[in-house]
């Protein structure tokens, strides 16, 4: 016999019959499907005047349209590049490949240093400490107040003003600061460091695994096993038995002073530092004040429950407080993540080559105007609708869930 009750109110209770669309203007369901039509209709109709109306002036002035211009050499002289360039060579679709790459490298590296950055400032803010407190607010409030762009020229001002290669600062052993960029050392590559990427990867994969395992078993038993021995062993030690194994290759390459410039080692430039720079230190405020909130949101009295249970303050603001206000952090989080990557076309001001100032040379050179502001739209559209999807996807997975 069943334990569950039926509400005596519904026995015999049936669903009122359903009513169907009658073609009369006082019918709201009719009224919807008009007007979707008409909007429609209408958004169509101006669309086909402008596309058609573009067409006729542009065949008027014997301006050519289409997008085979990307398969002419281009010329363009790239200063930094990922991947291999020769402007003599390579055509304008590698060049705004090369622009494309450039605006990404500055958005991850952005938004990864923002997050960081924001998140320490964030959780200073609220420091007992009335000194720490007040000079990051102060950052804060500053940061906000002044224009980006005048950050940006601030920082690769002053990044310029870094004495020649000859009186370059040297703060650690093969480092070098001038007006040339930073100097950092760099490891020359070895077909061994692919394997030990490959044994990272795995390792990661059975971190994961086994950190499932254990929450099954903490679930079933009360007891959950460490996790981060075997995180440890498998992400670090593993790889480098891997290493070992192939020879233990590490062959560093370290900048040095030869005439009036460096030679080997890697560069980061005067133009992508200030940009990076300028980006951090102006999102970062934003983001310290979206976690300050985030946190200021978890009611008091999980702080006095956690502290009545013996807690320490730290393992309470990670444990319990951070995970509570990640689900206020993360939408306002996406925007600034959003910001940041469009923030980035300023590039073109203090002469860093993303897609924006590359397609803009592009279409000085070749007249293809309509075309290379396509181009610029599709790829921030991308960008930011890849940062969007996989904010919502990670926003969706830290959610409450309802038993």
């Amino acid at each position: 016999m069943s334990g569950s009750t039926t509400d005596p109110r519904q026995i015999g209770a049936r669903r009122p019959p359903s009513k169907g669309m009658t073609l009369s203007w006082s019918d709201p369901r009719l009224r919807s499907i008009v007007w979707q039509v008409v909007i429609i209709g209408a958004v169509g109709m101006i669309g086909w005047y402008l596309v058609s109306n573009t067409s006729q002036n542009l065949a008027a002035r014997r301006i050519a349209t289409g997008f085979d211009f990307l398969g002419r050499v281009a010329g363009i002289p790239i200063g930094e590049s990922l991947i291999p360039y020769d402007p003599a060579i390579h055509t304008y679709g590698r060049a705004m490949w090369i622009g494309v790459l450039n605006t990404l490298k500055v958005a991850v590296v952005g938004i990864v240093l923002a997050t960081f950055l924001g998140t320490v400032i964030g959780v200073a803010r609220l420091s007992k400490n009335w000194l720490l407190a007040k000079l990051t607010a102060t950052y804060v409030e500053v940061v906000r107040d002044i224009p980006l762009l005048l950050q940006l020229l601030f920082w690769y001002v002053l990044l310029q003003n870094l004495p020649a290669p000859r009186q370059a600062f040297n703060p650690a052993t093969g480092v070098f600061l001038s007006n040339r960029g930073i100097k950092v050392p760099l490891l020359e590559w070895d077909p061994a460091y692919w394997w030990m990427l490959a044994a990272f990867v795995l390792g990661w994969i059975g971190t994961i695994a086994w950190s499932r395992a254990a929450h099954r078993r903490q679930e079933a038993t009360g007891i959950r096993p460490r996790v981060w021995p075997v995180g440890l062993g498998l992400m670090i030690a593993f790889p480098l038995l891997v290493w070992a194994a192939l020879g233990s290759p590490f062959k560093p390459e370290i900048p040095v002073l030869r005439g009036f410039n460096f030679q080997g080692g890697g560069t980061v430039s005067p133009e992508y530092g200030a940009l990076t720079l300028g980006l951090v230190l102006y999102t970062a405020a934003y983001i310290a004040e979206i976690v300050r909130s985030g946190i200021l949101a978890v009611p008091i009295g999980q702080w006095e429950a956690a502290g009545a249970l013996g807690l320490r303050h730290g393992t309470i603001l990670r444990q319990i407080v951070l995970p509570q206000s990640l689900r206020v952090i993360i939408p306002p989080m996406t925007s600034q993540y959003l910001n940041l990557t469009k923030n980035s076309s300023l590039a073109v001001a203090i002469g860093y080559q993303d897609v924006v100032s590359i397609a803009n040379t592009t279409l000085n050179q070749t007249g293809q105007a309509i075309e290379g502001i396509a181009l610029i739209m599709v790829v921030y559209l991308t960008i930011s609708l890849s940062i969007s999807l996989f904010m919502n996807w990670y926003n969706a997975r830290i959610a409450l869930v309802e038993r």
